[in-house]
């Protein structure tokens, strides 16, 4: 997202929430003195934001549903081949191939890499909205799925991105065995960032976002091995 798109984000953010002052400058790029604490949780490493100034974590909860702005102001919904399959038999397809052509759409976007380079992505995404295309790649679309109260029309075969929120993640070999890494998105449009001296009050959700956050990344990689999406670098 480009720095004008988060702005506006927060703007709208706002209206209805109380963002720390701090926290605003931290996601506007305002606020500098940052560390990035690591943490290992199974598989996984977490990539805390530390303060050390305010000596103070950025965490993160929900606020489900009172809040559902990851379903009304999401970019795009990359599938896996298993949701290609789970998500086509609970909306009643017979056949993966038609729920491909009628539900789907095929999307190519660029990707910041943690070196600071980009990769480029092409993926099978889940239409948000019934006529989306290509063209709506990457833009705030709410989710068709969506109902009146925050609920999700196909859970709990909902895409297995949807599941990731707030963190956005990503593998490397080490090795030779894949080392998964998990950090969080910050787009201006959740709530649920806060500051905490302690880690304390996430690791539950750290430990259970572990499982779900390696075995999604288990399932993109043989997606691409599949032929549902491609990955290169740039």
């Amino acid at each position: 997202m480009s720095q004008k798109e988060i702005q506006e984000s927060l703007k709208l953010l706002e209206k209805d929430w109380d963002v720390d002052p701090i926290l605003h400058d931290f996601v506007l790029g305002k606020y500098t003195d940052v560390t990035d604490f690591s943490l290992i949780v199974k598989d996984v490493v977490f990539h805390i934001p530390y303060l050390p100034k305010e000596k103070k974590y950025i965490l993160w909860k929900c606020y489900w549903p009172d809040c559902h702005n990851c379903c009304d102001r999401q970019g795009r919904l990359p599938l896996t081949s298993d949701d290609l399959i789970q998500i086509g038999h609970g909306m009643k397809y017979q056949k993966t191939s038609d729920f491909v052509k009628e539900e789907t759409l095929v999307a190519t976007h660029d990707e910041p890499t943690p070196s600071g380079g980009f990769s480029v992505m092409t993926n099978v995404s889940l239409k948000r909205k019934i006529d989306e295309t290509e063209n709506d790649d990457g833009t705030h679309i709410s989710c068709r799925f969506l109902d009146g109260e925050g609920g999700c029309g196909i859970h709990p075969t909902r895409p297995g991105v949807c599941y990731m929120y707030p963190f956005s993640t990503w593998a490397q070999n080490e090795k030779g065995r894949p080392r998964v890494h998990a950090t969080f998105q910050f787009t201006g449009d959740c709530p649920g960032f806060y500051l905490s001296e302690s880690l304390d009050s996430m690791k539950e959700v750290l430990d259970d976002y572990s499982t779900t956050i390696y075995d999604y990344n288990m399932k993109s990689s043989r997606t691409l091995k599949d032929g549902f999406g491609s990955l290169s670098m740039s």
